[in-house]
């Protein structure tokens, strides 16, 4: 069984200090291909996270047998299939998504934050951590998406949760938010510049609010530390 303590570090490792968008800087290609909007960064993360999840779980299954010369193709060739059962599953049930989100799909394969996890984490831990880890690492990768599709569509349309039907379903078509009336909009934002932009400054909040934290915690420790003196 897992113990509370790794799996505290197994999620905040996800969600935060290891977080493959802000601080691996992995899987950048689709976090910053799909972002234009909410949706579109959920529907890559959610696509993101059963194949990080799937590939964590199979590599951990097999990572006593397969030799270590050829585990790195095997791991790709395991992806690769998790790849294909979330593209035909789009075409099937998400086909309107999936002509939006397009080539970035079959991008997941060579992403290298899941196979970073498949060779760093999945490959060393049993199956139970594994498929913890990826979902803590999926999650996480998810929650840049959607922050930062989120930013850009505010910014750059005036509104949230667009097209959520693409998602959801009709009964979603109704789910926009407007933030602002008469709109012209900001193009900056939608475009390949504002994704790096809105990713500089998301990266950067992480690190003020992580030195912030580190001082709090120095200044907390000091008096412990004066007083044992």
């Amino acid at each position: 069984m897992i113990s509370k303590a790794e799996l505290k570090k197994i999620t905040l490792d996800g969600f935060w200090s290891n977080n493959a968008g802000l601080v691996q800087l992995l899987g950048l290609c689709p976090l910053l291909g799909v972002t234009n909007s909410l949706i579109n960064g959920l529907g890559m993360g959610l696509a993101t996270i059963f194949v990080l999840l799937t590939s964590n779980v199979c590599v951990s299954l097999i990572r006593n047998t397969v030799k270590p010369e050829i585990r790195i193709p095997v791991f790709v060739l395991i992806i690769a299939a998790a790849v294909t059962i979330v593209d035909l599953m789009m075409q099937a049930f998400l086909y309107d998504l999936y002509t939006v989100l397009g080539i970035f799909i079959s991008l997941i394969t060579t992403n290298c934050a899941i196979i970073g996890r498949a060779e760093a984490f999945a490959a060393k831990n049993n199956v139970i951590t594994s498929a913890l880890d990826g979902l803590a690492m999926g999650l996480g990768f998810t929650a840049v998406l959607v922050v930062l599709g989120g930013i850009r569509e505010a910014i750059g349309s005036g509104t949230l949760f667009a097209r959520s039907d693409l998602i959801f379903g009709e009964g979603a078509r109704n789910w926009t938010i407007t933030l602002a009336e008469n709109y012209d909009g900001f193009l900056l934002a939608i475009l390949p510049p504002g994704a790096f932009i809105g990713m500089g400054l998301l990266i950067a909040l992480k690190n003020v609010i992580d030195k912030r934290s580190a001082t709090r915690a120095k200044l907390a420790a000091k008096p412990a530390t004066e007083a044992a003196a």
